[in-house]
């Protein structure tokens, strides 16, 4: 997709699994220790997973660790400041001890 959206939406189920697919590709071609996916509902529907929660997933994509995060977009009101600084922190300490920090 190469279009801008206001809204998830906007996005349709194709175009999130089609998304998926070139992210699955990417991750293949670069090799990253994580992938994270911003915006659970997009990722429940890019991935066919619909009971997905934040945080790590069980399944990788390629050889990388998945990571599911909240949106931090103004129109997600399920996740206040806080809550996003903790979900975005955790994956950040995950990082770090991968990396050995």
């Amino acid at each position: 997709m190469n279009r801008a959206t206001a809204a998830a939406s906007e996005v349709s189920a194709g175009e999130l699994r089609a998304g998926a697919a070139r992210l699955a590709e990417l991750a293949e071609r670069l090799r990253p220790a994580f992938v994270a996916v911003v915006g659970v509902s997009a990722y429940r529907s890019a991935f066919e997973r619909p009971r997905a929660g934040l945080g790590p997933q069980p399944e990788r994509i390629a050889s990388s660790d998945l990571w599911v995060l909240p949106n931090p977009s103004g129109l997600n009101a399920n996740y206040q400041l806080p809550a996003l600084i903790a979900e975005f922190g955790r994956l950040r300490e995950a990082v770090g001890r991968r990396a050995g920090a």
